[in-house]
Protein backbone atom coordinates (compact mmCIF):
# COMPACT_ATOMS: atom_id res chain seq x y z
CA UNK A 1 0.00 0.00 0.00
CA UNK A 2 1.58 3.68 -1.01
CA UNK A 3 1.91 6.36 0.76
CA UNK A 4 -1.64 8.09 1.19
CA UNK A 5 -2.83 11.30 2.18
CA UNK A 6 -6.28 12.81 0.82
CA UNK A 7 -7.90 16.27 2.05
CA UNK A 8 -10.70 16.35 -0.95
CA UNK A 9 -12.95 14.15 -3.22
CA UNK A 10 -14.77 11.27 -2.11
CA UNK A 11 -12.86 8.55 -0.28
CA UNK A 12 -10.66 6.08 -2.21
CA UNK A 13 -12.45 2.55 -2.30
CA UNK A 14 -9.60 0.76 -2.38
CA UNK A 15 -9.80 -0.19 1.51
CA UNK A 16 -9.24 -4.01 1.27
CA UNK A 17 -11.87 -7.11 0.61
CA UNK A 18 -15.30 -6.15 0.52
CA UNK A 19 -14.12 -3.00 0.70
CA UNK A 20 -13.33 -2.30 4.25
CA UNK A 21 -10.76 -1.23 6.75
CA UNK A 22 -9.47 -2.84 9.38
CA UNK A 23 -8.91 -0.51 11.22
CA UNK A 24 -10.46 3.33 11.38
CA UNK A 25 -9.22 5.84 14.07
CA UNK A 26 -11.34 8.61 14.21
CA UNK A 27 -9.24 12.11 15.07
CA UNK A 28 -5.93 12.99 14.33
CA UNK A 29 -4.45 14.86 17.55
CA UNK A 30 -1.42 13.60 19.26
CA UNK A 31 -3.80 10.56 20.81
CA UNK A 32 -5.16 9.49 17.51
CA UNK A 33 -1.76 9.67 15.58
CA UNK A 34 0.03 7.39 18.26
CA UNK A 35 -2.72 4.77 17.67
CA UNK A 36 -2.63 4.98 13.93
CA UNK A 37 1.69 4.27 14.28
CA UNK A 38 1.05 1.65 16.97
CA UNK A 39 -1.56 0.13 14.37
CA UNK A 40 0.63 0.65 11.45
CA UNK A 41 3.42 -2.21 12.45
CA UNK A 42 0.96 -4.88 11.86
CA UNK A 43 -0.37 -6.20 8.72
CA UNK A 44 -3.55 -4.14 8.79
CA UNK A 45 -5.63 -1.80 6.71
CA UNK A 46 -5.71 1.31 8.39
CA UNK A 47 -7.25 4.68 8.17
CA UNK A 48 -7.02 8.02 10.07
CA UNK A 49 -10.03 10.06 9.78
CA UNK A 50 -9.62 13.57 10.84
CA UNK A 51 -12.20 16.33 10.69
CA UNK A 52 -9.91 19.32 9.93
CA UNK A 53 -7.06 19.99 7.60
CA UNK A 54 -4.31 18.87 9.19
CA UNK A 55 -3.22 16.69 11.88
CA UNK A 56 -2.97 17.93 15.57
CA UNK A 57 -4.86 20.92 14.34
CA UNK A 58 -6.86 20.78 18.13
CA UNK A 59 -6.41 20.39 21.71
CA UNK A 60 -2.25 19.22 20.74
CA UNK A 61 -1.42 22.16 18.98
CA UNK A 62 -2.32 24.29 21.83
CA UNK A 63 -0.76 23.29 25.12
CA UNK A 64 1.94 23.75 28.09
CA UNK A 65 3.62 21.43 26.16
CA UNK A 66 5.22 19.35 29.49
CA UNK A 67 6.51 15.54 29.10
CA UNK A 68 5.19 14.72 32.63
CA UNK A 69 6.73 12.16 35.14
CA UNK A 70 3.21 11.19 36.25
CA UNK A 71 4.45 12.32 39.69
CA UNK A 72 0.37 14.17 40.63
CA UNK A 73 -1.68 11.20 39.19
CA UNK A 74 -4.47 9.51 40.95
CA UNK A 75 -2.30 6.70 42.75
CA UNK A 76 -3.66 3.49 41.02
CA UNK A 77 -5.83 5.32 38.05
CA UNK A 78 -5.10 4.40 34.47
CA UNK A 79 -4.07 6.93 34.18
CA UNK A 80 -1.53 7.27 36.52
CA UNK A 81 -0.18 4.23 34.89
CA UNK A 82 -0.62 5.31 31.21
CA UNK A 83 1.24 8.67 31.84
CA UNK A 84 4.56 7.01 33.57
CA UNK A 85 4.78 4.10 30.48
CA UNK A 86 4.12 6.83 28.03
CA UNK A 87 7.01 9.13 30.05
CA UNK A 88 9.40 6.44 29.30
CA UNK A 89 8.56 5.66 25.79
CA UNK A 90 8.17 9.38 24.37
CA UNK A 91 11.63 10.25 25.80
CA UNK A 92 12.96 7.03 23.89
CA UNK A 93 10.95 7.86 20.61
CA UNK A 94 11.70 11.71 20.81
CA UNK A 95 15.47 10.65 21.20
CA UNK A 96 15.52 8.50 17.92
CA UNK A 97 13.56 10.48 15.89
CA UNK A 98 14.85 14.36 16.81
CA UNK A 99 11.64 15.07 18.36
CA UNK A 100 12.73 18.22 20.76
CA UNK A 101 13.12 17.34 24.57
CA UNK A 102 14.71 19.39 27.16
CA UNK A 103 14.87 17.75 30.93
CA UNK A 104 14.87 20.88 32.69
CA UNK A 105 12.95 19.88 35.64
CA UNK A 106 10.01 21.36 37.60
CA UNK A 107 9.62 23.02 41.13
CA UNK A 108 6.47 22.91 42.60
CA UNK A 109 6.80 26.45 44.64
CA UNK A 110 4.97 26.92 48.03
CA UNK A 111 3.89 30.92 48.71
CA UNK A 112 2.30 29.95 52.05
CA UNK A 113 2.23 28.07 54.99
CA UNK A 114 -0.43 25.83 54.19
CA UNK A 115 0.94 25.26 50.60
CA UNK A 116 4.43 24.47 52.19
CA UNK A 117 2.57 21.21 54.76
CA UNK A 118 1.10 20.39 51.93
CA UNK A 119 3.95 19.35 49.69
CA UNK A 120 5.42 16.03 51.60
CA UNK A 121 1.92 15.27 51.05
CA UNK A 122 2.53 15.81 47.44
CA UNK A 123 6.03 13.81 47.81
CA UNK A 124 4.31 11.24 49.07
CA UNK A 125 1.80 10.71 46.18
CA UNK A 126 4.79 10.53 43.55
CA UNK A 127 6.13 7.88 45.65
CA UNK A 128 2.85 5.85 45.49
CA UNK A 129 3.20 6.68 41.83
CA UNK A 130 6.53 5.16 41.66
CA UNK A 131 8.66 8.33 41.36
CA UNK A 132 11.59 8.59 43.81
CA UNK A 133 13.37 11.09 42.62
CA UNK A 134 11.56 14.29 44.27
CA UNK A 135 12.36 16.01 47.09
CA UNK A 136 11.77 18.62 49.06
CA UNK A 137 13.81 22.17 48.56
CA UNK A 138 14.14 24.68 51.30
CA UNK A 139 13.62 28.78 50.78
CA UNK A 140 17.32 29.47 50.37
CA UNK A 141 18.44 26.35 48.41
CA UNK A 142 15.42 27.48 46.21
CA UNK A 143 16.53 31.08 45.99
CA UNK A 144 20.30 29.73 44.87
CA UNK A 145 17.60 27.08 41.76
CA UNK A 146 15.45 30.25 40.98
CA UNK A 147 17.13 33.52 41.91
CA UNK A 148 14.11 35.78 40.14
CA UNK A 149 11.25 34.27 41.94
CA UNK A 150 9.28 36.91 43.72
CA UNK A 151 9.19 37.72 47.04
CA UNK A 152 7.80 34.93 49.60
CA UNK A 153 8.46 31.67 48.58
CA UNK A 154 8.68 29.26 51.77
CA UNK A 155 10.14 26.28 49.39
CA UNK A 156 9.55 24.09 47.11
CA UNK A 157 8.96 20.23 45.97
CA UNK A 158 11.49 19.60 43.01
CA UNK A 159 10.45 16.74 40.48
CA UNK A 160 13.74 16.95 38.22
CA UNK A 161 12.59 14.51 35.30
CA UNK A 162 9.95 17.03 34.72
CA UNK A 163 10.97 18.13 30.98
CA UNK A 164 9.42 20.17 27.95
CA UNK A 165 8.93 19.04 24.45
CA UNK A 166 7.87 20.18 21.30
CA UNK A 167 3.99 19.36 20.77
CA UNK A 168 4.04 20.07 17.05
CA UNK A 169 6.85 17.61 15.96
CA UNK A 170 5.31 14.79 17.88
CA UNK A 171 2.03 13.88 16.89
CA UNK A 172 3.45 14.67 12.86
CA UNK A 173 6.41 12.17 13.51
CA UNK A 174 3.91 9.46 14.23
CA UNK A 175 1.48 10.42 11.68
CA UNK A 176 4.49 10.40 9.19
CA UNK A 177 5.23 6.70 10.43
CA UNK A 178 2.38 5.68 10.47
CA UNK A 179 1.37 6.90 6.76
CA UNK A 180 4.75 5.95 5.42
CA UNK A 181 3.95 2.47 6.73
CA UNK A 182 0.39 2.47 4.59
CA UNK A 183 -2.31 4.23 6.96
CA UNK A 184 -4.06 6.10 4.61
CA UNK A 185 -4.71 9.34 6.26
CA UNK A 186 -8.24 11.73 5.11
CA UNK A 187 -8.33 14.98 6.36
CA UNK A 188 -11.01 17.52 5.60
CA UNK A 189 -13.21 14.27 6.73
CA UNK A 190 -15.50 15.20 9.80
CA UNK A 191 -17.73 12.13 10.97
CA UNK A 192 -21.72 12.53 10.72
CA UNK A 193 -23.19 8.97 11.10
CA UNK A 194 -21.94 5.87 12.15
CA UNK A 195 -23.98 2.70 11.40
CA UNK A 196 -23.25 -1.13 12.48
CA UNK A 197 -23.91 -4.43 11.19
CA UNK A 198 -22.19 -7.89 11.10
CA UNK A 199 -19.35 -7.09 9.39
CA UNK A 200 -18.38 -4.05 11.43
CA UNK A 201 -19.54 -0.47 11.24
CA UNK A 202 -20.21 2.26 8.01
CA UNK A 203 -19.21 6.01 8.63
CA UNK A 204 -20.71 8.36 6.81
CA UNK A 205 -18.89 11.11 6.55
CA UNK A 206 -18.47 14.53 4.56
CA UNK A 207 -16.63 13.36 1.78
CA UNK A 208 -18.59 9.84 1.51
CA UNK A 209 -18.86 6.24 3.32
CA UNK A 210 -16.06 5.04 5.19
CA UNK A 211 -16.40 1.00 5.63
CA UNK A 212 -14.26 -0.33 8.66
CA UNK A 213 -14.26 -3.66 10.65
CA UNK A 214 -12.73 -2.41 14.29
CA UNK A 215 -13.38 1.91 15.20
CA UNK A 216 -11.09 3.80 17.64
CA UNK A 217 -12.89 6.99 18.28
CA UNK A 218 -9.76 9.21 19.45
CA UNK A 219 -11.73 12.26 18.86
CA UNK A 220 -10.82 14.54 21.82
CA UNK A 221 -13.36 17.62 22.16
CA UNK A 222 -15.74 15.56 20.48
CA UNK A 223 -15.37 12.32 21.49
CA UNK A 224 -18.77 12.12 23.70
CA UNK A 225 -20.03 13.02 20.25
CA UNK A 226 -18.75 10.28 18.16
CA UNK A 227 -19.50 8.11 21.33
CA UNK A 228 -23.37 9.16 20.93
CA UNK A 229 -23.40 7.82 17.50
CA UNK A 230 -22.35 4.32 18.77
CA UNK A 231 -25.48 4.28 21.00
CA UNK A 232 -23.37 5.12 24.43
CA UNK A 233 -24.00 7.81 27.11
CA UNK A 234 -21.48 7.56 29.15
CA UNK A 235 -19.19 10.77 29.53
CA UNK A 236 -19.72 14.56 28.24
CA UNK A 237 -16.63 16.48 27.36
CA UNK A 238 -17.14 20.16 28.74
CA UNK A 239 -14.20 21.99 27.10
CA UNK A 240 -11.85 23.73 29.41
CA UNK A 241 -9.89 26.75 27.87
CA UNK A 242 -6.75 27.47 28.89
CA UNK A 243 -5.08 30.97 27.95
CA UNK A 244 -1.52 31.48 27.74
CA UNK A 245 1.09 33.92 26.78
CA UNK A 246 4.34 33.80 25.38
CA UNK A 247 6.95 35.63 26.16
CA UNK A 248 10.12 36.35 23.75
CA UNK A 249 13.22 34.65 23.77
CA UNK A 250 15.03 37.48 26.02
CA UNK A 251 12.89 36.22 28.89
CA UNK A 252 14.45 32.67 29.56
CA UNK A 253 17.50 33.69 31.36
CA UNK A 254 14.46 34.54 33.40
CA UNK A 255 13.46 31.05 34.36
CA UNK A 256 15.27 28.09 34.90
CA UNK A 257 12.62 25.31 36.11
CA UNK A 258 8.88 24.65 35.33
CA UNK A 259 7.40 26.55 38.07
CA UNK A 260 4.48 24.69 38.97
CA UNK A 261 2.06 26.07 41.92
CA UNK A 262 0.59 24.06 44.77
CA UNK A 263 -2.67 22.09 43.80
CA UNK A 264 -5.19 23.30 45.57
CA UNK A 265 -9.43 23.00 45.53
CA UNK A 266 -9.99 25.38 41.83
CA UNK A 267 -6.91 22.81 40.01
CA UNK A 268 -3.46 23.03 39.20
CA UNK A 269 -3.26 26.70 38.72
CA UNK A 270 -0.76 28.68 36.62
CA UNK A 271 2.64 27.51 36.00
CA UNK A 272 5.77 29.76 33.93
CA UNK A 273 7.99 27.48 31.75
CA UNK A 274 10.23 27.27 29.72
CA UNK A 275 9.70 26.23 25.97
CA UNK A 276 11.97 23.89 23.45
CA UNK A 277 11.68 27.33 21.23
CA UNK A 278 13.63 29.48 23.60
CA UNK A 279 10.68 31.05 25.00
CA UNK A 280 8.75 31.29 28.34
CA UNK A 281 5.15 30.64 28.36
CA UNK A 282 2.93 31.56 31.53
CA UNK A 283 -0.43 30.12 31.67
CA UNK A 284 -2.94 28.34 31.43
CA UNK A 285 -6.26 29.72 32.61
CA UNK A 286 -8.32 26.93 33.65
CA UNK A 287 -12.34 27.93 32.31
CA UNK A 288 -15.24 25.79 31.86
CA UNK A 289 -17.06 26.80 28.42
CA UNK A 290 -20.02 25.38 26.19
CA UNK A 291 -18.52 26.45 23.02
CA UNK A 292 -16.02 23.44 21.42
CA UNK A 293 -14.60 26.23 19.08
CA UNK A 294 -13.85 29.21 21.58
CA UNK A 295 -10.59 29.28 20.92
CA UNK A 296 -9.98 32.92 21.26
CA UNK A 297 -8.04 34.85 24.14
CA UNK A 298 -9.68 37.14 26.47
CA UNK A 299 -9.17 40.59 28.26
CA UNK A 300 -9.77 38.94 31.49
CA UNK A 301 -7.91 35.76 31.03
CA UNK A 302 -4.48 38.05 30.15
CA UNK A 303 -5.02 40.02 33.25
CA UNK A 304 -5.38 36.95 35.26
CA UNK A 305 -2.18 35.20 34.11
CA UNK A 306 -0.23 38.54 34.66
CA UNK A 307 -1.22 38.72 37.87
CA UNK A 308 -0.54 35.57 38.62
CA UNK A 309 3.08 35.99 36.75
CA UNK A 310 3.93 39.39 38.90
CA UNK A 311 4.01 37.23 41.95
CA UNK A 312 6.14 33.93 40.38
CA UNK A 313 8.70 36.06 38.31
CA UNK A 314 7.90 40.07 38.53
CA UNK A 315 10.70 40.62 35.70
CA UNK A 316 8.47 38.28 33.46
CA UNK A 317 6.03 41.56 33.53
CA UNK A 318 8.71 43.54 31.75
CA UNK A 319 9.38 41.13 29.26
CA UNK A 320 7.86 41.56 25.85
CA UNK A 321 5.06 39.40 24.72
CA UNK A 322 5.74 37.48 21.31
CA UNK A 323 2.22 35.78 21.16
CA UNK A 324 -0.86 34.70 23.48
CA UNK A 325 -3.07 31.62 22.51
CA UNK A 326 -5.76 29.22 24.40
CA UNK A 327 -6.29 25.50 24.04
CA UNK A 328 -9.46 23.84 24.55
CA UNK A 329 -9.03 20.69 27.07
CA UNK A 330 -11.37 18.04 27.06
CA UNK A 331 -12.57 17.67 30.59
CA UNK A 332 -15.34 15.36 31.66
CA UNK A 333 -15.77 15.60 35.19
CA UNK A 334 -13.83 12.64 35.94
CA UNK A 335 -10.32 12.28 37.06
CA UNK A 336 -9.51 9.63 34.63
CA UNK A 337 -9.22 8.47 31.05
CA UNK A 338 -12.31 7.53 29.92
CA UNK A 339 -11.08 4.36 27.38
CA UNK A 340 -13.74 2.19 27.24
CA UNK A 341 -13.90 -1.26 24.88
CA UNK A 342 -17.58 -2.45 23.49
CA UNK A 343 -17.05 -6.07 22.40
CA UNK A 344 -20.25 -6.46 20.43
CA UNK A 345 -19.60 -3.53 18.65
CA UNK A 346 -15.73 -4.10 17.50
CA UNK A 347 -15.17 -0.45 19.22
CA UNK A 348 -13.32 1.12 21.49
CA UNK A 349 -13.55 4.85 23.02
CA UNK A 350 -10.94 6.89 23.66
CA UNK A 351 -12.28 9.89 25.82
CA UNK A 352 -10.96 12.42 28.59
CA UNK A 353 -7.67 12.53 27.70
CA UNK A 354 -6.43 16.00 29.30
CA UNK A 355 -3.35 17.62 29.51
CA UNK A 356 -1.22 14.42 30.03
CA UNK A 357 -2.20 12.96 26.89
CA UNK A 358 0.89 14.07 25.15
CA UNK A 359 3.15 12.41 27.57
CA UNK A 360 0.35 9.27 27.54
CA UNK A 361 0.07 9.35 23.78
CA UNK A 362 2.43 5.69 23.18
CA UNK A 363 1.28 4.04 26.19
CA UNK A 364 -2.31 4.83 24.84
CA UNK A 365 -1.51 3.58 21.82
CA UNK A 366 -0.27 0.05 23.19
CA UNK A 367 -2.92 -0.08 25.65
CA UNK A 368 -5.63 0.30 23.01
CA UNK A 369 -3.72 -2.12 20.94
CA UNK A 370 -4.43 -4.84 23.57
CA UNK A 371 -8.24 -3.81 23.93
CA UNK A 372 -8.36 -3.95 20.13
CA UNK A 373 -6.80 -7.96 20.56
CA UNK A 374 -9.15 -8.80 23.69
CA UNK A 375 -11.98 -7.89 21.36
CA UNK A 376 -11.06 -9.90 18.58
CA UNK A 377 -8.51 -8.04 16.19
CA UNK A 378 -6.23 -10.38 14.44
CA UNK A 379 -3.31 -8.18 14.48
CA UNK A 380 -0.98 -10.82 13.71
CA UNK A 381 2.89 -10.71 14.76
CA UNK A 382 4.57 -6.82 14.75
CA UNK A 383 7.22 -5.52 12.26
CA UNK A 384 9.47 -3.05 12.61
CA UNK A 385 8.22 0.65 11.06
CA UNK A 386 10.70 2.97 8.74
CA UNK A 387 13.16 4.88 10.96
CA UNK A 388 12.20 8.59 11.01
CA UNK A 389 14.26 11.80 11.35
CA UNK A 390 12.34 14.62 12.33
CA UNK A 391 13.88 18.67 11.35
CA UNK A 392 14.92 20.07 14.18
CA UNK A 393 13.13 22.61 14.97
CA UNK A 394 13.86 22.91 19.01
CA UNK A 395 16.26 25.94 19.86
CA UNK A 396 18.71 23.22 21.04
CA UNK A 397 18.67 21.48 18.18
CA UNK A 398 21.00 21.30 15.10
CA UNK A 399 19.67 23.89 12.38
CA UNK A 400 20.59 23.79 9.49
CA UNK A 401 21.91 27.63 9.37
CA UNK A 402 23.94 26.79 11.98
CA UNK A 403 25.44 23.89 9.76
CA UNK A 404 28.24 25.14 6.77
CA UNK A 405 28.10 21.62 5.63
CA UNK A 406 24.69 21.37 5.25
CA UNK A 407 24.94 24.64 3.59
CA UNK A 408 27.83 24.12 1.44
CA UNK A 409 25.75 20.91 0.11
CA UNK A 410 22.77 22.94 -0.42
CA UNK A 411 22.65 26.96 -0.22
CA UNK A 412 18.67 27.21 0.41
CA UNK A 413 19.66 25.65 3.90
CA UNK A 414 21.55 29.15 4.35
CA UNK A 415 18.93 31.20 3.54
CA UNK A 416 17.05 33.16 5.96
CA UNK A 417 13.29 33.60 5.08
CA UNK A 418 12.31 33.88 8.88
CA UNK A 419 14.76 36.03 10.64
CA UNK A 420 13.03 35.80 14.01
CA UNK A 421 13.42 32.40 14.03
CA UNK A 422 16.35 31.55 12.25
CA UNK A 423 13.86 29.21 9.40
CA UNK A 424 15.99 28.73 6.06
CA UNK A 425 14.69 28.32 3.01
CA UNK A 426 15.60 24.93 2.51
CA UNK A 427 13.36 24.13 5.41
CA UNK A 428 10.21 25.19 4.12
CA UNK A 429 11.09 23.55 1.16
CA UNK A 430 11.39 20.41 2.91
CA UNK A 431 8.17 21.00 4.88
CA UNK A 432 5.84 21.78 1.77
CA UNK A 433 7.20 18.24 0.20
CA UNK A 434 6.75 16.26 3.09
CA UNK A 435 4.95 13.01 3.69
CA UNK A 436 2.59 15.11 5.18
CA UNK A 437 2.55 18.60 4.06
CA UNK A 438 0.96 21.59 5.64
CA UNK A 439 -2.39 22.74 4.18
CA UNK A 440 -2.64 25.57 5.67
CA UNK A 441 0.17 28.84 6.77
CA UNK A 442 0.14 27.84 10.91
CA UNK A 443 0.00 24.14 9.27
CA UNK A 444 3.87 25.20 7.98
CA UNK A 445 4.57 27.40 11.20
CA UNK A 446 4.07 24.11 13.18
CA UNK A 447 6.48 22.26 10.82
CA UNK A 448 9.10 25.30 10.86
CA UNK A 449 8.52 27.97 13.37
CA UNK A 450 8.30 30.45 10.22
CA UNK A 451 6.05 33.37 11.06
CA UNK A 452 5.83 31.75 14.81
CA UNK A 453 8.85 34.66 16.45
CA UNK A 454 8.26 38.05 17.77
CA UNK A 455 7.55 40.02 14.15
CA UNK A 456 4.71 37.48 13.86
CA UNK A 457 5.50 37.11 10.13
CA UNK A 458 5.13 40.87 9.64
CA UNK A 459 8.73 40.71 7.58
CA UNK A 460 8.83 37.38 6.26
CA UNK A 461 4.50 37.03 6.06
CA UNK A 462 4.76 37.56 2.28
CA UNK A 463 8.01 35.37 1.46
CA UNK A 464 6.08 32.21 3.29
CA UNK A 465 3.42 33.04 1.78
CA UNK A 466 4.33 33.35 -1.60
CA UNK A 467 6.29 29.92 -0.97
CA UNK A 468 3.19 28.08 0.00
CA UNK A 469 1.19 29.34 -2.55
CA UNK A 470 3.63 28.09 -5.36
CA UNK A 471 3.58 24.48 -3.90
CA UNK A 472 -0.04 24.07 -3.61
CA UNK A 473 -1.10 21.47 -5.90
Amino acid sequence: MSETVTAQGPLHRDEGPGGRYDVTVVGAGVVGTAIARELARHRLRIALVEAADDIGSGTSKANTAILHTGFDAVPGSLEARLVREGKELLTAYAAATGIPVERVGALLVAWDEEQLTALPRLLDKAVRNGYHAARLVGADELRVREPHLGPGALGALEVPDESIICPWTTPLAFATQAVRAGVHLHLNCPVREVAGDEHGHTLTTSRGPLRTRYLVNAAGLYADEIDRLLGHDVFTVTPRRGQLIVFDKLARDLVGHILLPVPGPAGKGVLVAPTVFGNVLLGPTAEELDDKTATGSTADGMRTLREKGRRVVPALLDEEITAVYAGLRAATGQEDYRIQEYPDQRYVAVGGIRSTGLTASMAIARHVGGLLDAIGLERGEPHELPPLTMPGIGESSARPYRSAGLIAADPAYGTLVCHCERVTLGEIRDALSSTVAPRSLDGLRRRTRARGGRCQGFHCGAAVRALFEEARP
